[in-house]
């Protein structure tokens, strides 16, 4: 079986010895940079490898130009997986302490765009794994450098220009998937400008997740997310965030609710900001 969007912390549990399974740590603290990886190491799942979200999973930033975590091009995003121990025969498994929204969407995402399918998001990621008790491991793991036939879905990436004219057509829609605060310009504690993108409509990625920070169900996701896209395709559909990590988490709950595969804008607020004359709405 096949697992491309959720899997569960006992069908994780059963495959921990499987050869053709890589399982990857994304947790990461946007404060403090190194904290992900050194709560990897004191403690994950056994036999994950560890991936940075800015040294593995992001390009280095060009100031006044990209975004806070830029999508990497394709020939860097094959090097750097590969450099993991991903493989093209290989099921993916990321995980985070955030929902997957930090960072373990991002390489779903980045997997996704290769043409990778076989990747999924542990359903409640770290914090269940732990409060169910079960085996955890110490220090760094590493696994082989393995080969990826890359695939690429371009369609699934929307650029700035994509967006700005998205924004203006009433036959798509954009969304921001911040908190409801940061889109209205209040609370802005990460980036230098506060607001949105005008004509972006607000859907935080908070409400995908349940206390316990597992997905909502598909039926919920759905009513949820056909009330904001109402006839809108999910092709016609792109979310953004403050750098692109967190919006992808977005798109699995649309596709979670059976309404297809929505765009993530790759480089959100952070890059639409680098250019001071780009509009702001509050």
């Amino acid at each position: 079986m096949t697992y491309t969007l959720l899997i569960s912390t006992d069908e994780l549990a059963e495959h921990l010895n499987d050869p053709d399974w890589i399982v990857v740590d994304c947790r990461f603290v946007l404060a403090a940079p190194e904290r992900g990886e050194q709560n990897y190491l004191h403690s994950h799942i056994p036999g994950a490898i560890y991936a940075h979200l800015e040294r593995d999973l992001s390009s280095p930033v060009i100031p006044g130009v990209t975004g806070r975590h830029p999508w990497l091009g394709a020939e860097q995003t094959v090097e750097a997986l590969e450099r993991l121990g991903i493989g093209s025969h290989m099921q993916v498994v990321a995980y985070d302490d955030a929902g997957g929204a930090l960072a373990a969407t991002r390489l779903w995402g980045m997997l996704r765009w290769l043409g990778h399918e076989a990747v999924a998001i542990l359903d409640g990621g770290w914090q269940k794994w732990v409060n169910e008790d079960r085996d955890i491991a110490m220090g760094l793991e590493t696994r082989p450098a393995q080969s990826i036939v890359p695939r690429l879905r371009p369609e699934l990436i929307a650029d700035i220009v994509e967006v700005d004219r998205m924004r203006l057509d009433p036959a798509c829609r954009v969304f921001d998937a911040r908190t409801l605060e940061r889109y209205h310009g209040q609370n802005e504690t990460i980036d230098p400008i506060a607001g949105h993108i005008p004509g972006a409509y607000s859907a935080p990625y908070l409400e995908n997740l349940t206390e316990d920070l597992t997905l909502r169900s598909p039926e919920e996701l759905r009513a949820h997310y056909k009330a904001l896209l109402g006839e809108i395709p999910a092709e016609r559909v792109a979310f953004y965030c403050g750098s692109g990590v967190t919006s992808i988490h977005n798109v699995l709950a649309v596709m979670i609710a059976g309404l297809g595969e929505a765009r993530v804008y790759a480089g959100s607020w952070s890059e639409w900001i680098a250019d001071r004359k780009r509009p702001v709405a509050t």
